[in-house]
């Protein structure tokens, strides 16, 4: 079996080919425009494209990016999900998708009272869909311009937020101080621990959760056809798994890094995989949590509003976040993780939910994810 090492050698060596044109080569494999929404200033005339085009920065679930936009009359959205990009495998209910739009939302709000307005949202204006979300809207927001808007602190980070996927430094610890200020961010949902017995518990249980879900053809597929392997595929479709860069853009040339390869268990992509992940999961210092009172949509979307709060609380104190929220997802192969992880965090009532579990830590810096730009979520009125 072709070691990770080898794979890399593979790269390096064709990198070593292109002789000077390799500075070159590597130098033009960002994508560029997919990353362009992270850095664009503001200038839309109309303060709420200013805001959502803040807000679809985001955090969302596998980056499906399900939002669509309606601008009605000359003050207010109207929130849509595209149902095209909903994870039906891994998320069977539409929770996951549900706790993006909440992310999104606060985002929306936070940018609106940046901008010196308020954001009045009214969530499910037509009910509530299940078992899954719907054509009607998600929420209308109507913008206010108000003298007593203040602007969050918190948002001040929204532009360098990540979900930050590498394996953190084991050999930092997180301080207690630190997880209080990202339980501070939302107290009502917010939960955290670096107890080294759970910890060690949460690591070999998210562990597990990944490999329930590669180990299930149908949830693992539904990833496998999200990938974008890079520059072209990522700028193409700014959305879902990006894989960029010069190595994977190399290893795929070479033939060493496909979708088929990816979704056979039996090959070397896929245990490589399968290794990396048991190196991330594995480093997690400590871990952040959010439980609601219950499940329904309203209780999905607070719990998305108060993680990307977590997560900018996290990037103001120099933290790595990354959800790990597999053992969450709610298809029959997953039950027994499910009810373990709230066992273990102390949450077995039925009645109360955990909805996001996410490892900390201190972690290397890594690059935004990629982004349709905010004009291209729009629909006519």
């Amino acid at each position: 079996m072709v070691s990770r090492r080898r794979l890399f050698a593979v790269a390096a060596g064709a990198l070593v080919a292109l002789g000077g044109g390799a500075a070159a080569f590597v130098l033009t494999r960002e994508p560029r425009a997919a990353l362009a929404p992270w850095a664009e200033a503001d200038t839309h005339d109309d303060a709420r494209l200013r805001a959502l085009a803040l807000a679809i920065l985001a955090p969302n679930p596998h980056n499906r990016q399900p939002w669509l936009f309606e601008l009605v009359g000359d003050d207010t959205i109207a929130v849509f999900c595209d149902l095209e990009r909903r994870l039906p495998e891994t998320d069977p209910f539409d929770r996951q998708i549900t706790i993006g739009f909440g992310s999104f939302l606060e985002l929306l709000a936070m940018a609106a009272a940046d901008d010196g307005h308020e954001a009045r949202i009214t969530l499910f204006p037509e009910g509530e869909p299940q078992p899954r979300l719907d054509g009607r809207p998600v929420a209308v927001v109507m913008f206010e311009r108000t003298s007593a808007s203040q602007p969050d602190p918190l948002f001040a980070h929204l532009r360098v937020r990540r979900s930050n996927k590498e394996p953190f430094d084991t050999t930092r610890p997180v301080p207690a101080e630190a997880l209080a200020t990202l339980v501070a961010a939302s107290p009502a949902l917010a939960r955290a621990s670096a107890e080294p017995g759970l910890v060690e518990a949460l690591r070999a249980l998210t562990f597990r959760a990944f490999e329930v879900e590669a180990s299930t053809p149908r949830t693992h597929l539904e990833s496998i056809r999200l990938l974008r392997i890079g520059k072209a595929e990522i700028e193409a479709s700014p959305d879902g798994i990006d894989i960029g860069g010069a190595v994977p853009e190399l290893l795929a040339a070479a033939g060493l890094l496909t979708r088929e390869a990816a979704a056979d268990p039996t090959s070397t992509a896929f245990a490589q995989t399968t290794a990396m992940y048991r190196e991330i999961m594995h480093t997690g210092m400590a871990y952040v949590w959010l439980v609601t009172a219950g499940n329904t949509r309203a209780d999905q979307i607070a719990a998305g509003r108060a993680w990307v709060r977590v997560n900018l609380a996290a990037t103001a104190a120099g933290l790595a976040a990354h959800p790990v929220s597999q053992a969450l997802q709610e298809y029959p192969e997953m039950q027994g993780e499910a009810g373990a992880l709230q066992t273990l965090l102390g949450v077995p009532d039925d009645a109360t939910r955990v909805q996001m579990l996410a490892r900390i830590g201190y972690g290397p810096a890594v690059p935004p994810s990629p982004r349709w730009p905010v004009e291209t979520r729009m629909r006519p009125a």
